[in-house]
């Protein structure tokens, strides 16, 4: 068997994505969404490569994923951080946006090609915010929430007229996070 048969690059392509999606400390539920790879190779993967291979630094984070939108609201900085998130997905063919600002997914389901792009968004998210207050799971919440278009949308600042995530059921003042946080004092 060489690594280089055709045959075998799918396989490696699921493998190395699976590999990039654990070190992210993405749940074993999304990494076989994107991968295809069956839960006990995904536990045995990480076994392998990070729990006997003494890299304690990336934990298995268990139960469901989070599935709540406030997170991305809550703060001015959240909610900046969310829509550069945004901004990344729709530059990485994840996303678009419509004229009418609604947001529809470009994929039709998760596959290897569909998870590489999310980590390369996410790796350049914690490039663009060294202090991330979104781990790589509730960016993969933020993803699926914003393509529903029901509890998140994107709402248009009315003094920089800048594109950000606001919640469907909240109070929107028009004020983008960009702005908030540049008219506070202090």
């Amino acid at each position: 068997m060489r690594l280089t048969d055709n045959r075998y690059a799918s396989e490696k392509q699921q493998f190395e994505l699976a590999l990039r999606m654990i070190q992210h400390e993405a749940r074993t539920r999304t990494i076989r969404e994107c991968t295809g790879l069956s839960d006990d190779r995904i536990r045995k993967v990480y076994t392998t490569y990070f729990r006997d291979a003494g890299d304690c630094g990336v934990k298995r984070r268990r139960g469901k994923s989070p599935r709540q939108i406030t997170l991305f609201v809550k703060t001015p900085q959240n909610q900046l951080e969310a829509t550069t998130l945004i901004a990344l997905y729709c530059a990485s063919l994840l996303l678009r946006v419509d004229a009418s600002n609604n947001v529809h997914s470009c994929w039709p389901r998760p596959d290897v090609e569909f998870g590489h792009r999310v980590c390369r968004a996410y790796e350049t998210y914690l490039l663009l915010h060294p202090e991330p207050s979104l781990s790589f799971e509730w960016a993969w919440n933020l993803l699926q929430s914003i393509s529903r278009n029901d509890e998140l949308y994107l709402a248009a600042c009315r003094s920089c007229r800048s594109r950000y995530v606001q919640d469907a059921y909240a109070l929107d003042r028009r004020i983008c996070p960009s702005c908030e946080i540049a008219d506070k004092p202090g």
